[in-house]
């Protein structure tokens, strides 16, 4: 945990730069890079009947942090995603987890 969803950006530009991402992300949130999980979703944008791009999308589900710790995420997401995809307009969304809720192996946290 973490776990990071990536829509709109094509697959191959996340698994070329995932180690990257990882290794940045696990510097600015102070966590064991094992717990990550990286997804991509694909995705296509329509638009008047088109499709057209979009905007790239990065959901973060994860057990809240500091806000300058989520401020840091975003900021580093948004600069490191713009430079591997032609600085492409980017959204991130943190979705904070609450350990009750949350069940590993049928175990609450």
């Amino acid at each position: 945990m973490p776990h990071i969803k990536f829509r709109g950006i094509p697959k191959d530009k996340i698994i070329l730069n995932s180690k990257e991402i990882i290794d940045n992300l696990t510097q600015i949130i102070g966590c064991d890079r094992n717990w990550f999980t990286l997804e991509h979703i694909e995705t296509e944008y329509i638009f008047d009947g088109k499709i057209v791009l979009g905007y790239i999308f990065v959901d973060i589900f994860w057990f809240a942090r500091e806000k300058k710790i989520q401020d840091k995420v975003a900021k580093f997401l948004t600069i490191f995603l713009k430079k591997i995809n032609n600085n492409s307009d980017i959204t991130v969304i943190f979705t904070p987890l609450i350990g009750e809720n949350y069940y590993d192996n049928g175990v609450h946290f």
